[in-house]
Parts: structure tokens; sequence; C-alpha cells
């Protein structure tokens, strides 16, 4: 089993900054590739960013490529996502996931751990 916590979520005005960390324990070596979910109230979890951790490769949702940076350290078993430029529509839950399949891989489905979640609020 995989545990994740996530941290740094927060309330921050219209372009303004976060930087959200998520912290894996267990059997991490079990683990290929970690991403950003995000659900807004009434709304489905949507893909935001993906990283493998083995190569690296990374795939982002067209809605915050250019703003949003994922990170990886594998030796901490820790992937960041720094935010940049924030908008109100990216108010939203945001959820870390891993998936013990080689890909980044964009549907919620795909991954087998998730955290708990950290709230993101970006006031206009």
């Amino acid at each position: 089993q995989v545990q994740l916590v996530e941290s740094g979520g927060g309330l921050v005005q219209a372009g303004g900054s976060l930087r959200l960390s998520c912290a894996a324990s267990g059997r991490t070596s079990t683990i290929a590739a970690m991403a950003w979910f995000r659900q807004a109230p009434g709304k489905e979890r949507d893909f935001v960013v993906a990283i493998s951790r083995i190569d690296g490769s990374t795939r982002y949702a067209e809605s915050v490529r250019g703003r949003f940076t994922i990170a990886r350290n594998n030796a901490r078993n820790t992937v960041y996502l720094q935010m940049n430029s924030l908008k109100p529509e990216d108010t939203a839950v945001y959820y870390c996931a891993a998936d013990r399949a080689y890909g980044v891989l964009t549907t919620p489905t795909s991954y087998d751990y998730w955290g708990q979640g950290t709230q993101v609020t970006v006031s206009s």
C-alpha cells in the first residue's frame, strides 16, 4: 500500500501563486507515476498534470499549461505543484494520485492511490 499526503493549499488572490506538495509513504518503490487532479463543487474530478517517476516525462492539461509546473524528488518520494498566475476558475480541491503502471495517464480510474485532497481557493 501507498499513502499520499497533500499540503500547501490555501486562499490566494487572482494572479498569485501557491505550491502544493504530495508526500508518499509505504511501498513507494511500486509507484511509476504521480499526478494532480482537481475537483470543483458539483463537477467531475479533472486531470491537471502528471509526471513519470522513471523518466520525468510530464503531461499537462491545456488549462494550466504555462502556469503550473510539476516537479519530483524521488529521494524524498515527493512531488510538487507550483501554481502561478492563479485564476478564480482554479478554485478546487486538489488531489494527489499515484499509479503503479508506467506512463503519464490522464484519467482518474488509471490511478491506484489517492490523497485526501487540499483546498485551493482563488479570489477575484
